[in-house]
């Protein structure tokens, strides 16, 4: 990989976190929409990818990995805020992070080895693979909270 793919993925990456922190510090309070919002952030996590053309196949098995790893990551330290406060939160999230790493990684593997079959192009970069995981957590997550606080308006 040269330095200029790795620079430019990095710079995207940074200003993706921005984005996402602020946009999340805003909204944080606000239980209903939270979800929603997290969601929305994950659509724009991916449009950066649209300037360089990248086929949302290429991101299948990333996306799918974070959807997985963060939806079930945010139930674990939901149930672990609800028992046990949160020191439960905290353990719940590394907890189920660990566990779900695991199994994301058994689904994003099955689907690259599927990609692989198919021949298709390799464009996987730094970049994609980045942003297919960050947009996939985002959508996991924002799931887990919308269907959690803003759908069956739990505690």
């Amino acid at each position: 990989m040269d330095k200029e793919k790795l620079m430019t993925a990095i710079l995207n990456i940074i200003l993706l976190t921005i984005i996402i922190l602020l946009v999340s510090y805003f909204y944080v309070t606000q239980k209903r929409i939270i979800g929603p919002i997290i969601i929305l952030l994950g659509i724009i996590s991916i449009l950066p990818l649209f300037l360089f053309k990248v086929s949302i196949r290429i991101l299948k098995a990333e996306i799918l990995f974070g959807l997985i790893d963060n939806g079930v990551l945010a139930i674990f330290a939901l149930s672990g805020a609800e028992l046990f406060g949160i020191l439960g939160a905290i353990v719940g999230g590394l907890v189920g992070n660990a566990i779900t790493d695991g199994f994301a990684g058994i689904f994003e593997g099955y689907e690259w080895q599927k990609i692989k079959k198919l021949k298709i192009k390799d464009k996987r970069t730094a970049l994609t693979v980045a942003i297919g995981k960050l947009t996939g957590c985002l959508f996991g997550g924002g799931i887990v909270l919308t269907i959690a606080w803003s759908i069956l308006n739990l505690v």
